[in-house]
């Protein structure tokens, strides 16, 4: 599976980027007025570090206004996957898009039926909100599950499950383990993931027994024991 990040933050971005775990991001119009910058900026900006798949959603409602600012979208950035809304028009302009080559994240997909019209439409990636799905009182990891199997027993889907609304660890997981081609994270989840207390108190314990080497500096003794060889070595 597949890990993104759902922010529009660059210094989020950067930071989690350079943990070598992303391969994309996703940003919706929300994420995107939080940020008070311009929107075509932003997104450009995201792709120039990101080196995979970047979500830029369109704002029309009917199927031509989709149709035209995905078009626009799609030339700011090779990265730029143009994400529309799972209404009849989004399925049009999914439609259009997809069969000009342009990729495309279908979203706010709220059950199976949805998911199948999306991978019909021929969307490169179609996006069920676990978090909000759960908070209806149903399970977001057993809709993930269910749009799995209807895209493995139709040949003619090729549509990527892209688990969204990831409210925390667990939800992760679960899509992990419901079968989802990728999952799009908050940073603060994201965050929450790393961190473990017994990470913490492994890691220091560690580094207190480590203090108590005379020679404790790791990259000078590497160093000196590799050009006693001969070796080359990098700095």
């Amino acid at each position: 599976m597949n890990l993104f990040i759902d922010t529009a933050n660059i210094d989020e971005i950067r930071e989690i980027y350079a943990w070598g775990v992303l391969s994309g991001c996703t940003t919706n119009p929300s994420i995107i007025a939080k940020s008070g910058r311009n929107f075509i900026e932003v997104i450009h900006e995201i792709c120039e570090i990101v080196d995979g798949p970047v979500s830029a959603e369109v704002v029309a409602q009917d199927a031509e206004g989709m149709i035209r600012e995905g078009r626009l979208l799609a030339q700011v950035h090779p990265n730029i996957v143009v994400k529309v809304p799972l209404l009849p028009a989004g399925l049009q302009a999914c439609k259009v898009l997809s069969d000009e080559g342009t990729r495309v994240n279908m979203t706010l997909c709220f059950q199976p039926a949805q998911a199948l019209l999306a991978g019909l439409a021929g969307a490169t990636y179609i996006s069920p909100f676990i978090g909000r799905v759960d908070d209806l009182g149903w399970d977001g990891g057993d809709l993930i599950r269910q749009i799995v199997e209807i895209y493995a027993q139709n040949d003619n889907i090729h549509t990527q499950v892209l688990a969204a609304s990831i409210r925390h660890p667990i939800h992760l997981i679960d899509a992990a383990l419901s079968g989802a081609d990728v999952a799009t994270v908050p940073y603060s989840v994201l965050k929450k993931i790393v961190k473990h207390p017994q990470t913490d108190a492994g890691n220091a314990g560690f580094l207190k027994d480590w203090s108590a080497v005379p020679q404790r500096d790791v990259a000078a003794l590497a160093t000196a024991w590799l050009a006693e060889r001969g070796q080359s070595h990098g700095t």
